[in-house]
């Protein structure tokens, strides 16, 4: 029975995006996106990241706002801020992979050669201890560095290093053993963050921009500049397996039931046990998070049975209606 949903799927996508229920996540108003949307901030150096999370509440006057990954007051860049509802998709961006641009002194002179013959060692899995101003437990712990580069290096002291990590690896301490290892002695100049998951630097506003285009919006009413400012929350989904459900089971979704196989229209791959998925409309809509109970290719195989469990719900309860009451 599923297969043959997966077969007819473009024509039950064109029925539901003319369905008079929900809304596509493009066509969400303005009021709405403050309450699920995120900001990808350029965060500016020297404020905390929390202050400049106060600061984006203050702006487009808001309750609620939450940041995903902390950067430290002198790091600049990708700091994605999610508004009301929104926060509780962190989750996703806290464990995300992130990419650095670093400029490294070394405490001497050293070639260009010997630093790449360095940067070698630290590709792949490495051990950290987290420094002592840190807010975990100072314990050793392993890390993964996915890429290491030497872009350009000048004065024979000053290098500059594009860093694509693991979520929790500190950069400052990756610098201090580089340096180690060169011999020199090496410490961390400037930091910025070019990507947190699937926020990109090219996607950054700065708080001025931000502040401009709200009191554009106010002053003139035109939404045109904030809204591309503000992204829907499924823009967090994107890297996520993805379940798209009837709208007779999105209700009870919301709910907190779980989800069974005669609610599902289409999977993508990478579903797996205790995987965390994306469950969403035919519109497109997140409804919620759930923790997968069986496989891809055990939900297309079968045809009753739970897949996945709720875990965090995003939309709103009566956004769709009630079937599954009178089922």
């Amino acid at each position: 029975m599923l297969q043959t949903n997966l077969k007819v799927y473009d024509k039950v996508l064109n029925y539901f995006t003319d369905y008079k229920l929900g809304k596509s996540p493009q066509d969400r108003s303005l009021v709405e996106l403050l309450n699920l949307g995120i900001i990808n901030l350029d965060k500016p150096a020297n404020p905390t990241s929390h202050e400049v999370t106060a600061w984006v509440k203050r702006i487009l006057g808001i309750n609620k706002a939450g940041h995903g990954g902390t950067l430290d007051p002198a790091v600049t860049g990708s700091l994605p801020i999610a508004l009301g509802r929104a926060t509780r998709a962190l989750q996703v961006l806290l464990p995300a992979g992130k990419e650095y641009i670093c400029i490294m002194k070394s405490h001497a002179p050293v070639s260009s050669k010997k630093v790449l013959s360095v940067l070698e060692n630290f590709q792949g899995k490495i051990y950290q201890t987290p420094p002592l101003r840190s807010n975990v437990k100072r314990r050793l712990r392993v890390r993964k560095i996915y890429n290491l580069e030497l872009q350009e290096h000048s004065n024979s002291q000053f290098s500059l290093l594009r860093i694509e990590c693991e979520a929790g690896t500190y950069i400052r301490k990756l610098v201090h053993d580089i340096g180690l290892l060169l011999g020199t002695g090496a410490n961390m100049q400037e930091l910025r963050r070019v990507r947190t998951g699937p926020f990109y630097e090219n996607t950054c506003v700065t708080l001025q921009e931000l502040s401009d285009a709200w009191f554009y919006y106010k002053k003139e009413g035109n939404e045109t500049f904030i809204r591309k400012i503000i992204h829907p929350i499924e823009i967090i989904c994107q890297n996520l397996p993805k379940i798209f459900i009837r709208d007779s089971a999105v209700d009870a979704i919301c709910h907190g039931a779980a989800l069974t196989i005669p609610g599902v229209i289409r999977v993508t791959e990478g579903i797996e046990k205790d995987s965390l998925i994306a469950i969403l409309t035919m519109k497109g809509e997140l409804v919620a998070f759930a923790k997968g109970e069986l496989s891809t290719k055990e939900i297309l195989d079968q045809s009753n049975g739970i897949c996945a469990y709720t875990d965090t719900v995003f939309m709103e309860k009566k956004t769709y209606p009630s079937m599954w009451k009178s089922s």
